[in-house]
């Protein structure tokens, strides 16, 4: 046999063993209270069923009354006649009570024009004043009624009390009796002689099995439980004798049975605690069984620590309980052998098939050899602390959206109103009806809790969601976009809550711009300023020094020649600033036509074949072989090409390569790629200079205007396209995106 298989059916036999060795201390404690008497006859249930005998003998004959003699022992007093006639009230009360009674009935049967009704009503209330004037007139006539409403009690009585004459036929069957009556010498006896001596002798016969005294009490009878015995002359008599079982009577068949259980009982008790020594003396060689590894094992390593502990508790409770089961149900094996003895050794398999796993959980978990700081960091991850933080969570929770649901006060004094009128109209309709039908009161707690309560946390989210937005809609109104909206589930609110976090994106990004435009704003104030005042202050300052009349020629020749620069480099500026201020207002119109892109970039290049050469800078250009045609205002697209082939010469750095590409993208864009590496330190932001009066040398020390970019993205805009800057450290990368034709 495979080793695994024998381990596997050596822990089930142990568990076995274990379970059929713990159920038999788990019966002598279910039920060593029923099998530790000596006989049958000493046992609880006999002893409750002489004394049930005794009872039913007391009612029927001991102390039986006939109703011929119960209701001639019925006596009325004049306390009872006032206590009748009170509880009808005065005179004239009744009569007026009488009157209001039949009057709609006769008023409804002249205006229906019933004759004979109108008549019988009639009748029939002055007979019933008749009768009620007579019991308050004839005081004969108000005893003659309650000694008649006795009589009927007294007759139900007898006919309740003939409920019982079944059982004690049956246990006269059962019982052999001899009593006496303590007070007039009267004797009972089921025997066919009266005198105490023969009786005694013959009652502790050898055919006897069980003889007992027995003393039946005035004060203890079961007249006293019947509903009517109060009105019957209630001294009871008490009586002594014996009660007697023969040897053929059925409880003779009870008691051998008795003795048939506790024999077994015992074997049974003793054979497993048996069972029970050998599994503690074998228990050493299970637990040194190694656990077999496979799919279950790894799944159950990686459950959480208080999740094994909650399985090792269930499969070794659901064992105990199965075992407790078996030992409640003992005595039912002696009922039906096969069926119940089929049914206890299932359940028994089961409970081992329990033990069993619970065994191998044990293995498991000190496998693992857990200190205390280990199990302190596995309960931490256990799935009990996760479950109590979202409950902590979840009360949170409810607490901030009671609290959000009086944001708005009248919202909430709205809702908890509302709560109230509901759950107080179903309270005070199930107060009403329980007198009626007491179970109403607790289903409606119980839907209270199952249902009202749910609806009631759900209805309060659904308020303090509501008065959240709101809350946020003002904000929203007063300008300030504030935190956004949780947005959950699928409701109308949702959808709200998620178009005002929209709203609140587009509001902060709004004030990101503004507050960005105006800090350009200011940067372009700025810059404009001081690029149109330096060339300008130069002119005024040499203007000033040719005026002077000890400049000489040479001198005089110098500073014009300075002049006439700056006011080309003004004329510049202001010529820049106005193209770049009619592109921005929509007044360019280009002039387009079908133009080869490969060659325009050519041309720009030619412009700078002498700086380049002059330059340190290597320039790699890679374009395609075949021309690239795209509809553009060929000016225009050559000055984009010249600004930026020109910022490369004046900005690239020392020694490093420039890159300039054209590729075709998805055969209908054209990517036209300049790449360098600045002599420069960029800002992180790069699209920044794309704005007007924004250089990558922030010194200023460099020529430019800072529109050159401005002007190129503009350009490009108007042709549909998109100019877009990256940089990377001082890697600065400009890619032009055209539409091919």
């Amino acid at each position: 046999m495979d080793t695994r298989w024998r381990n596997r059916l050596i822990v089930f036999v142990f568990a076995l063993l274990f379970v059929f060795g713990l159920s038999g201390p788990l019966t002598m404690i279910a039920m060593g209270g029923n099998y530790l008497h000596r006989d049958y006859y000493h046992t609880p249930e006999f002893r409750g069923q002489l004394e049930q005998f005794a009872n039913y003998l007391n009612l029927f004959e001991l102390n039986a009354i006939s109703p011929e003699d119960a209701k001639a022992s019925i006596a009325v007093s004049e306390d009872e006649i006032n206590e009748y006639r009170n509880g009808l009230g005065t005179l004239t009360d009744t009569i007026d009570n009488l009157k209001f009674e039949y009057e709609q009935r006769i008023e409804e049967a002249v205006a229906a024009g019933n004759q004979e009704a109108m008549e019988f009503y009639t009748a029939e209330r002055d007979q019933r004043i008749e009768e009620t004037t007579k019991v308050f007139k004839d005081e004969e006539y108000a005893k003659t009624l309650i000694m008649e409403n006795k009589e009927q009690r007294i007759e139900g009585y007898y006919e309740e009390r003939e409920n019982y004459r079944g059982e004690y036929l049956n246990y006269k069957k059962q019982f052999e009796y001899y009593f006496k009556n303590s007070v007039n010498g009267k004797v009972f006896t089921s025997l066919g002689v009266l005198q105490e001596r023969s009786a005694s002798r013959e009652m502790n016969a050898e055919n006897k099995v069980f003889t007992a005294s027995y003393t039946i009490p005035a004060d203890h009878s079961v007249h006293y439980w019947i509903q009517g015995f109060d009105l019957i002359d209630p001294s009871l008599d008490p009586y002594d004798g014996l009660i007697a079982v023969s040897d053929t009577s059925p409880v003779v068949l009870k008691a051998d049975r008795y003795r048939q259980e506790q024999i077994v009982w015992l074997v049974y008790a003793m054979a497993s605690i048996a069972a029970l020594l050998v599994c503690f003396y074998r228990y050493k060689k299970v637990r040194a069984l190694p656990v077999e590894q496979g799919n279950w094992t790894l799944f159950y390593n990686k459950l959480p620590i208080d999740v094994k502990g909650l399985l090792l508790l269930a499969t070794g409770l659901s064992s105990i309980g199965l075992m407790l089961s078996v030992s409640y149900q003992f005595h039912a094996v002696f009922d039906r052998p096969w069926s119940y003895g089929m049914k206890q050794l299932i359940i028994t398999v089961i409970a081992a098939a329990c033990w069993s796993v619970t065994v191998v959980q044990g293995q498991l978990l000190a496998a693992e050899r857990l200190n205390w700081e280990n199990f302190k960091r596995e309960w931490r991850q256990g799935l009990s602390i996760k479950a109590g933080r979202r409950i902590k969570a979840y009360f949170v929770h409810a607490i901030s959206s009671l609290s959000d649901a009086f944001l708005i006060k009248s919202t909430g004094t709205q809702l908890v109103t509302l709560l109230l009128v509901v759950f107080g109209l179903g309270a005070a309709g199930s107060l009403t009806l329980y007198e009626l039908e007491p179970l109403s009161t607790t289903i409606y707690i119980i839907v209270f809790v199952v249902i009202g309560l749910p609806i009631v946390l759900l209805l309060v989210n659904k308020v303090a969601y509501f008065n959240r937005i709101a809350k946020a809609a003002n904000e929203l109104a007063a300008g300030s976009a504030g935190q956004e909206l949780a947005v959950t589930g699928k409701s109308a609110l949702t959808g709200l809550a998620a178009n005002l976090n929209v709203l609140k994106r587009g509001v902060r990004t709004l004030q990101n711009e503004q507050a960005r435009s105006e800090r350009l704003k200011t940067e372009l104030i700025t810059n404009v300023s001081h690029d149109l005042r330096t060339p300008l202050t130069s002119i005024i300052t040499y203007t000033g020094l040719l005026k002077a009349e000890d400049v000489s020629t040479e001198e005089r020749l110098a500073y014009i020649d300075i002049i006439d620069k700056k006011s080309k480099r003004l004329k510049v500026l202001i010529d820049d600033l106005f193209e770049v201020s009619k592109m921005a207002s929509g007044n360019v119109e280009l002039s387009l036509a079908k133009a080869d892109l490969v060659q325009l970039l050519q041309q720009a290049l030619a412009e700078y074949d002498d700086a380049i050469e002059g330059s340190t800078v290597q320039f790699r250009v890679s374009t395609p072989e075949t021309p690239v045609y795209a509809s553009v205002d060929g000016q225009k697209l050559w000055r984009v090409f010249d600004n930026l082939i020109g910022n490369m010469v004046k900005y690239s750095l020392e020694h490093s390569r420039a890159y300039i590409t054209i590729r075709i993208e998805d055969h209908h864009q054209v990517h036209i790629t300049f790449k360098n590496v600045s002599k420069y330190e960029y800002s992180e932001n790069g699209e920044e200079l794309l704005e007007r009066f924004k250089r990558g040398d922030t010194s200023r020390h460099t020529e430019g205007s800072g529109l050159g970019l401005a002007i190129a993205k503009s350009i490009v805009d108007l042709h549909e396209g998109r100019l877009d800057i990256e940089t990377d450290g001082d890697l600065f990368k400009v890619i032009v995106v055209l539409k091919l034709t």
